[in-house]
């Protein structure tokens, strides 16, 4: 088998624009997606990828797509006690080779196509790592003769793969991932789904392999931290920081703070272009906000500004990027700004979970009606049932201020025991069932293990701005004998 052969250098940079145009083309979308998510017209995405063509030297898109999964994925070669060591990726690629039809009818092999395309196009865009494009693979096709050649000439670290049986009445759909450097299976599901619209089955048997796979703690984030925690600290990439970053900013704890404070400034040191790592830093910032985890709230809203307006503006599909710059602007104010950024968080990520359980805390405490946000959690958590713990002190917000206490107490069991908000709700969910011990109990350990934080800073950081959330902010904190919330005045 010829092996496809990729351009070794490019004859001129690209422009951020063009990068953004090849990445995302190579990624699978057309000229309408990416102009959509770029503001610009489909034959201005057709010149730009001319250009691209010209300067990449690339003359089809499996070029182009394995040149991209190169150059994301690019070497960094770092000068240790060798005079040379060999380079070492700084995030790894993913390949999702098109999903294999056991039967014969064509229409079921148009289904696995279809499923296929709606998986590496969601993978490209929650699993924080590139996704070679699904029409590069396509190419490449379900059962390669020589599997090594085939993730070898894209680039690719891991392989999906996966088997479709179906009749008229069941599908079956077997997925699996791999370590294309060892072969070793590292994650493998059987979905059984009864049929029904080819539309709707094809749209929920995606959402599930993607919320497994993709996420804050998908299969492949926990994969990776793993492989990063074992990593001497001299040979971490961008990547690695990224990931490690993300796990201790999901503590919600003050030395978790600091600490994803410290890897996620590291990892935008050496990759400046990750846009999903600016959206962490910028809730690290927001996170110091309303925890007091700063002494100058100004200086936390600026330093969460300048990340997440850095965030959108290199990926303005990023849907937890637009919630945090959602947040953002009903802190400083603009309420139709923050519900606008809410709606487009809604539009780019209505089917990943951590999508919607984060517009879940926004609706209920920031803007919108929080009757809306129990579907959305509710759906985040069925999507991911093996959600973080932060979902779950989401879960406990709405919880809160729709007026269900018991629930919400029990939400935040699960929750993190790291976060100062979490002893304030209990405070203040006791405190509306009457049970006066066991809130004091609370209130005083919130005084004791954070002396710093103040119901008012958590308001005005959040931000609570949705009246019947501080409404119901006033009330638990009076009841709770805890620093008074603000009016709605």
């Amino acid at each position: 088998m010829n092996r496809i052969q990729t351009p070794q250098t490019a004859t001129e940079p690209l422009s951020e624009r063009e990068r953004a145009v090849a990445e995302r083309f190579a990624a699978g979308l057309t000229y309408r997606e990416i102009g959509e998510a770029l503001f610009i017209a489909p034959s201005t995405v057709r010149t730009h990828l001319a250009t691209i063509y010209g300067k990449l030297g690339v003359r089809n898109k499996i070029e182009l797509a394995s040149h991209v999964a190169q150059t994301m994925a690019g070497a960094a070669v770092t000068q240790a006690t060798a005079p040379t060591r060999a380079t070492e990726p700084a995030s790894p690629v993913l390949a999702l080779f098109p999903i294999e039809s056991l039967n014969p009818e064509e229409r079921w092999q148009r289904f696995a196509d279809g499923l296929s395309s709606d998986l590496s196009v969601d993978l490209a865009r929650f699993a924080d790592i590139p996704v070679i494009a699904f029409h590069t693979m396509k190419l490449l096709g379900n059962r390669p003769e020589a599997f090594e050649d085939h993730v070898q000439a894209v680039g690719a670290t891991y392989a999906v793969t996966g088997q479709l049986r179906a009749d008229d009445k069941r599908v079956r759909l077997t997925m699996q991932l791999s370590d294309t450097r060892t072969g070793m299976t590292l994650w493998s599901e059987r979905y059984d789904r009864a049929m029904e619209d080819a539309l709707t089955l094809q749209d929920s048997l995606c959402e599930s392999v993607i919320n497994v796979l993709a996420g804050c703690f998908g299969t492949l984030a926990a994969i990776g931290r793993k492989a990063s925690r074992q990593k001497a600290q001299g040979t971490l990439q961008a990547y690695d920081y990224y990931l490690l970053g993300v796990e201790q900013h999901n503590r919600f704890s003050r030395d978790g703070n600091a600490a994803a404070l410290q890897l996620l400034s590291r990892s935008l040191e050496l990759d400046p272009g990750r846009s999903r790592a600016w959206t962490e830093l910028a809730y690290v910032h927001s996170i110091r906000a309303c925890n007091g985890y700063s002494d100058d709230l100004e200086d936390a809203f600026g330093n969460w500004r300048r990340a997440a307006e850095e965030a959108v503006r290199l990926d303005p599909t990023d849907p937890a990027g637009q919630t945090c710059l959602g947040d953002l602007r009903a802190c400083l104010g603009d309420l139709a700004g923050a519900a606008e950024a809410h709606a487009r968080a809604f539009e780019f990520g209505k089917n990943n979970a951590d999508t919607l359980a984060l517009l879940a805390g926004a609706k209920a405490l920031v803007v919108g009606t929080p009757e809306d946000a129990i579907p959305l959690i509710e759906r985040a958590l069925a999507l991911n049932p093996l959600g973080p713990p932060w979902y779950y002190g989401m879960l406990g917000r709405v919880l809160f201020v729709t007026g269900r206490y018991r629930e919400c107490l029990s939400a935040f069991e699960k929750s993190s025991q790291e976060s100062p908000s979490t002893l304030m709700f209990r405070a203040m969910a006791h405190a509306c069932l009457g049970e006066t011990k066991e809130s004091a109990d609370a209130a005083e350990r919130l005084r004791a293990e954070f002396p710093s934080f103040r119901v008012e800073r958590f308001i005005e950081g959040y931000p609570v701005s949705n009246p019947p959330a501080v409404a119901a902010f006033r009330e638990g904190a009076r009841l709770a004998r805890l620093d008074q919330a603000p009016s709605t005045a």
